[in-house]
Formats: structure tokens, C-alpha cells, sequence
């Protein structure tokens, strides 16, 4: 009877108190080929030996860096390492989306991501007109993907949140959200690139709880005004309440975490480990 006494007691007042230091992510952050763009350019078998010294194995590839798929997955793996996901160009799926499902395959990815939608001029002045034939091409590049197990997502950049106008109520992103069949079409969140245009983070990733699939973490140097420059600093130590979004997307669908800091190069090898500690250190 003691014995069952002691063994309740752990369950109900010691276990709680353990469950309670564990970490708030399970896994380590992944990063985006693009924060080490300049390294992988001169040196790729070195620079993915420097990234998996920093704890980092989950790569987003949205360039092969002159490797051909099958040359930058024999890197990965003799390094333990793995492509969860692949960035291409709209044209890309449009053209030959085939080669694109090959090259995503070939490297191990799971998703396969775009970031810009075909528009006159600047992105900053994406149309109407635009935004409303993504919705019906998202929805073919996904079905197409998800035919062959890789599964779609948009990356937002910003104009996605101008006021939809003729679409209807809310932003551009909101009808690609609602216009979009959730089978074929999940987003990838960039955090700064939602808080950036004046929208909240956190409040979005309530919205949309299910289509968020995955996440670029990065923040901005604090005292900068919004949309002002984008100086990147470590993911703590920015404007953006960081550890608030990824407490609010734990409770989302996304499944992969990447940081991407877009600072020079000279900068990203002292602040990737920073910003890996920051997220190691959150506790649920």
C-alpha cells in the first residue's frame, strides 16, 4: 500500500513538475539555405559541416548551389543531415513541374514551397487580377504534388496583406487562405514578413491554425519602425515577441521550424547559435 502511495505521488506531483522543464520545441531548429547563402556558394561540403557543428541537420534548400540534386543529398546524408523542404519559383511548377517533384524527391523533401506571386511591376504592388488566379494555380501545383506525396505551400513576403478590395473582406491573404482547397494548398509562415506589414503573428496563426504547415523564425532589431529596413537580429533578442508566436504554434499544424537570418555574412555564424539557444531554452 505504500508503495502504491509513493508511486501516485510521483505521477500526480513530482511528474508534473518534470513535464513542465520540458523543452517548448522537440526538436532543433532547422535553417534556411538562404541564411548561409554566401558560404554555400564558395564551399557547400564545408559550409554544411559548419551548419551541422551549430546542432542543425533540417535543411530548406531554395537553391542546389551548382550541386545537382543527387550530389547535394550524398552531402547531406554522409553528414546525417536531411532537406525537409525545397523553394522553387512559381514558373517552376508552371513550367516543369515534373523536374520539380524529381529534384524534391531526389533530395529527401517533404514540401515544396514557393514565395512570390507573378506580378506587374514591384511585389509591393501585387493586383487583384493576380492574387485571384494564384488561388486557382496554388490549388493545380498542390493537387499535383500531393499526387506525387509532397505536399504544397505558400511562403508570404508582405503584400499579401494589402486590403483585398474587390475580393472581398479582409487582406490578399485571406482569399488565398479561403479560396485554396486545404488538401493541395498549406502556407509557410514568415514572421517577420506577417509583422512587418502591421499584422500580428500570433492572431494569424489563430486564424489559421490548420493550413500553417511551416515556419521561417526570424526577427527585426528593435527601434526600427515597421516596415522600415529589416536589420535581422538573434530571434530573441528582436521586436517581435517571439517566444508569444512559437508558444501560438505549437498549437498549429506546422511541423517544421527554420531560421533565417538574412544579416551578412560575417554576422550569421554568431547569431545562428544565439538564436538556436534562445529556442532551445523556451520550456512548455
Amino acid at each position: 500500500m505504500k508503495k502504491l502511495i509513493f508511486c501516485l505521488l510521483l505521477v500526480f506531483v513530482i511528474a508534473p513538475f518534470s513535464f513542465g522543464q520540458r523543452k517548448l520545441l522537440k526538436d532543433v531548429p532547422g535553417a534556411v539555405s538562404y541564411t548561409f547563402r554566401v558560404d554555400l556558394a564558395k564551399d557547400v561540403p564545408g559550409t554544411l559541416d559548419k551548419i551541422k557543428a551549430m546542432g542543425i541537420t533540417n535543411m530548406e534548400f531554395s537553391g542546389l548551389f551548382n550541386k545537382t540534386p543527387e550530389e547535394l543529398r550524398a552531402l547531406l546524408d554522409e553528414r546525417g543531415m536531411r532537406c525537409t523542404s525545397l523553394g522553387v519559383g512559381y514558373g517552376d511548377l508552371q513550367k516543369d513541374p515534373d523536374k520539380v517533384i524529381r529534384t524534391a524527391k531526389t533530395l529527401g523533401a517533404e514540401f515544396v514551397r514557393i514565395a512570390s506571386i507573378p506580378h506587374p511591376g514591384n511585389f509591393q504592388d501585387l493586383t487583384p487580377d493576380a492574387v485571384k488566379q494564384a488561388a486557382i494555380d496554388f490549388d493545380v501545383f498542390g493537387k499535383k504534388l500531393k499526387e506525387n506525396g509532397l505536399t504544397f505551400c505558400y511562403h508570404n513576403h508582405g503584400p499579401e496583406f494589402k486590403p483585398a478590395g474587390e475580393l472581398g473582406d479582409g487582406t490578399f491573404f485571406d482569399y488565398l487562405v479561403q479560396k485554396t482547397d486545404p488538401k493541395y494548398v498549406s502556407f509557410e509562415m514568415d514572421v517577420l514578413w506577417v509583422y512587418w506589414p502591421g499584422q500580428d503573428p500570433v492572431a494569424l496563426l489563430q486564424k489559421y491554425p490548420d493550413r500553417f504547415k511551416l515556419m521561417h523564425v526570424k526577427n527585426v532589431k528593435k527601434g526600427i519602425p515597421r516596415g522600415g529596413g529589416s536589420t535581422n537580429v538573434p530571434v530573441g533578442d528582436g521586436q517581435i515577441d517571439m517566444e508569444a508566436v512559437l508558444r501560438a504554434a505549437q498549437k498549429t499544424a506546422i511541423k517544421y521550424y527554420y531560421i533565417e537570418d538574412e544579416s551578412p555574412a560575417e554576422l550569421i555564424d554568431m547569431q545562428v547559435p544565439i538564436s538556436i539557444k534562445y529556442m532551445e531554452g523556451l520550456k512548455k
